[in-house]
Formats: C-alpha cells, sequence, structure tokens
C-alpha cells in the first residue's frame, strides 16, 4: 500500500492526522506533500491548526481530517 493510500484510509475510518501521527504510522516525513497530492485528486481535506505542546515550548502543528 502506496503513503497515500494509507493516509487515505486513516482519513476515510475518520481519523485526524497530524505530521507525527503520519511519522509514527506510517513513516511519512512530508504529510502537507501527501495532502496536496489527495486534494489534486478531488479529496477535500480540512487543515486546522493546532497548539502542542514542544521541546522548546508550545508549538503549532496542522492537524488533517476528511471534509
Amino acid at each position: 500500500m502506496s503513503q497515500n493510500e494509507s493516509i487515505l484510509s486513516a482519513l476515510k475510518s475518520g481519523q485526524e492526522l497530524t505530521p507525527a501521527d503520519a511519522l509514527a504510522q506510517f513513516g511519512v516525513f512530508r504529510l502537507a506533500a501527501r495532502i496536496d497530492e489527495l486534494r489534486a485528486r478531488g479529496y477535500s481535506i480540512q487543515t486546522t491548526m493546532r497548539t502542542v505542546a514542544g521541546r522548546h515550548g508550545p508549538a503549532r502543528v496542522a492537524s488533517y481530517r476528511l471534509a
């Protein structure tokens, strides 16, 4: 299964993905690029910016889900 197929399957199951989730679950380092490819194929994917605890204080990360 390709990275895009794995990500799409997770999104279709209702999962919300962050770059850290994608790295841990699928070994995907560039989630935003994969999301852009899925959007180009016609999938409506929403982006929400979230603040999470980081090593050097709060960090903002994107979280993706199917619309």
